[in-house]
């Protein structure tokens, strides 16, 4: 501190900086001990913040990597926790929506025949052509199509009659207690003044636990050797 001239109050004196640049000069690496203050300041600056990044790069920066999946599989489970309590609190309601469509399928299940029915069901669709009196040209069952749990059997029909008799056999089919739908159909007029219908009747029945067996079992994949 250097007194004021003035007042006699004394003052901070400036940094000489040539003086600290030569306590730098002629430092014995061996003997830090006698190192002036400036130097083992800055000595130690520069040690703590190697200890710093020594720290960061061996240590913290695994365990902060670390951390962060630990926080993202927290978040993931608490997610999976509110999405089971959730599941948890309507578990009634899902049962009685399985119920529900246990009942629907069961009532959809029972529009498609059994094999020993499909005859029976054919033989429904030709009456109600005949009941409008449509005149079948051809009626010729065709090969089933296994489909999953069901078969479809397909049906190519030629009838002659009028536009308003194939508009009620339409219907009449409609209104059958099975599944029986018309595709592909083609109407033409004839020179008696009459028309032709041409059209595939499609009709399913479900599979029997034996055929049901045998379309898992060809469905399964097979095995090294040939061995399923």
């Amino acid at each position: 501190m250097k007194p004021d001239a003035k007042s006699g109050v004394k003052r901070p004196s400036s940094f000489d900086f040539a003086a600290i640049a030569e306590d730098f000069k002629n430092l014995n690496p061996s003997d830090v001990g006698t190192w002036p203050m400036a130097p083992k300041v800055v000595a130690l600056f520069v040690l703590l913040v190697l200890l710093l990044v020594a720290g960061w790069w061996f240590v913290w920066n695994d365990q902060i990597i670390e951390l962060e999946g630990k926080r993202k599989k927290e978040a993931d489970l608490k997610t999976e926790y509110l999405d089971k309590k959730k599941q948890a609190v309507n578990l009634d309601l899902y049962k009685q929506q399985l119920n529900e469509i246990d009942q629907t399928f069961g009532a959809l299940l029972k529009q498609l025949p059994s094999k020993a029915e499909m005859e029976a069901l054919l033989t429904e669709v030709n009456q109600a052509g005949l009941g409008r009196g449509l005149l079948f040209e051809s009626f010729v069952p065709g090969q089933e199509q296994i489909k999953g749990f069901y078969a479809e059997k397909p049906v190519t029909l030629k009838l002659t009659g009028s536009y308003h008799d194939f508009g009620a056999f339409a219907a009449d089919i409609a209104k059958l207690p099975r599944i029986v739908t018309l595709n592909n159909i083609n109407i033409a007029p004839l020179p008696t003044g009459r028309l032709t219908l041409d059209a595939i009747a499609k009709t399913f029945r479900y599979l029997d636990e034996n055929e049901l067996a045998e379309q898992k079992k060809l469905s399964a994949p097979k095995k090294p050797g040939g061995k399923k």
